[in-house]
């Protein structure tokens, strides 16, 4: 059975290839999937025009990966998390995290899939990731983790503080009223 074929298909044909295939496997897999279509006269003209739509369609994709690469190319971000001992974090920065940062930062949604990370960050430190736009646009970013500041200790000198301003107001109020009294 010849059909040509409307989309990739891995290890099998690109889009827009005709391909000899066997009879089951068009009827029963790639024509009610969509990715391909019987090879006749009318139906390469039909192709030969989706075709053309598909790979307009791919250079303003690619166009706008390159831009976004140009955006992302040698940016540093700064990752903010709690630390234990030996600069260990609690918890660790993954995909998730790294995708949905770049995204907040460039305005683009970056799927977590594309972020080449070989395992999640658990230290800290400095870090060089790739992200996979496309299969040619692959921009670094420098990632930085940096512990993040203890709100218990925060919290204890703010209560010292209040603590030591309501012992001064106390003090005063007994003054005035020493002075009053006299």
């Amino acid at each position: 059975m010849k059909v040509i074929f409307l989309e990739d298909v891995t290890n099998v044909a690109r889009a827009g290839e005709t391909r000899e295939v066997v009879d089951g496997y068009g009827r029963n897999y790639l024509i009610p999937r969509k990715l391909a279509v019987l090879a006749d006269s009318r139906s390469s003209n039909v192709v030969e025009a989706q075709l053309k739509k598909i790979t307009h369609r791919r250079a303003l994709v690619e166009a706008e990966m390159k831009e976004l690469a140009g955006q992302l190319e040698g940016k540093e971000f700064v990752f903010k998390a709690r630390a234990g001992a030996k600069d260990r974090l609690y918890g660790s920065i993954t995909h998730a995290d790294i995708a949905e940062e770049l995204s907040k930062s460039s305005g683009y949604e970056i799927d977590k899939k594309k972020i080449e990370l070989e395992e999640p960050i658990h230290q800290l430190g400095s870090y060089e990731v790739t992200v996979r736009l496309a299969k040619d646009i692959v921009p670094t970013v420098k990632l930085t983790v940096v512990a993040e500041e203890e709100k218990k200790e925060e919290s204890k000198e703010g209560k010292k503080e209040k603590k030591a301003e309501k012992e001064e107001k106390k003090a005063e109020k007994q003054e005035e009223s020493e002075e009053e009294q006299k």
